[in-house]
């Protein structure tokens, strides 16, 4: 399957057209964004791990039959997906509280809630991906009530496999967003990447921040805890 087209240059992938108008090439780039683009930064390899990453979760979400948009992986950087019509809706799940909760709230970080949180925003960077709720998303013609309450249940069944995903590797799920969308037979699946990029991740241990807190906080080097979380999957999972 070859590139052609490219259709779409986001903050940490390109997507490429392919002969087959169902389907599309993910190409991982190396750079890091925060604080919706306004900090930058980037590492030599942050694509390739992020791609390995994202396609062995992938792989065991679909074991766990969540459907996703993965295909199969074309190199170290590239990935064959499904095409997907996005719909513009991050979907944020919650089990510790940190980052913009402890912020919006007045709450202190690593309080473990009684039930996972969900939270929609909009995607919209010209507006800064606002909070909205499922009413909102269904004034602005974004999802249906249908759809929405699909969403939701996808979310916390997405949310309940990473939990024991990263636990097999010695890692707290602390909070991640998703994105989902249709695919051809209109079907809601998950797309976009899971990662580093996406996650919070604390070591079940030391609560040491494996994730783009790291660069987001300027705590160190964060090409380092990227290639702990990557260390990781390849030992734990060295052959799917």
């Amino acid at each position: 399957m070859e590139k052609l087209d490219l259709l779409y240059v986001g903050k940490a992938k390109k997507v490429f057209k392919t002969e087959d108008e169902n389907l599309c090439i993910f190409e991982y780039k190396d750079d890091a964004t925060a604080f919706n683009g306004e900090k930058k930064g980037s590492f030599d390899g942050k694509g390739i791990i992020n791609n390995q990453i994202a396609n062995i979760i992938f792989k065991l979400l679909e074991q766990d039959g969540i459907k996703t948009h993965f295909i199969k992986e074309l190199s170290k950087r590239e990935t064959l997906v499904k095409k997907v019509d996005i719909i513009p809706l991050e979907v944020i799940v919650r089990n510790i509280s940190a980052g913009s909760f402890c912020k919006r709230y007045g709450i202190k970080e690593g309080i473990i809630f009684d039930t996972p949180t969900l939270e929609f925003s909009y995607k919209e960077d010209s507006l800064g991906d606002p909070l909205i709720n499922d009413y909102h998303a269904v004034a602005l013609k974004i999802a249906t009530r249908e759809q929405i309450e699909e969403i939701t249940e996808l979310a916390f069944k997405i949310n309940e496999s990473l939990i024991k995903i990263f636990d097999n590797i010695g890692i707290r799920l602390v909070d991640f967003k998703i994105e989902v969308g249709f695919d051809k037979d209109k079907n809601i699946i998950l797309s976009d990447e899971i990662s580093p990029d996406t996650c919070r991740l604390w070591d079940k241990e030391t609560n040491k921040k494996l994730d783009k807190d790291q660069f987001r906080l300027e705590l160190g080097e964060f090409a380092s805890v990227y290639n702990e979380v990557y260390g990781r999957f390849l030992e734990k999972y060295p052959n799917i």
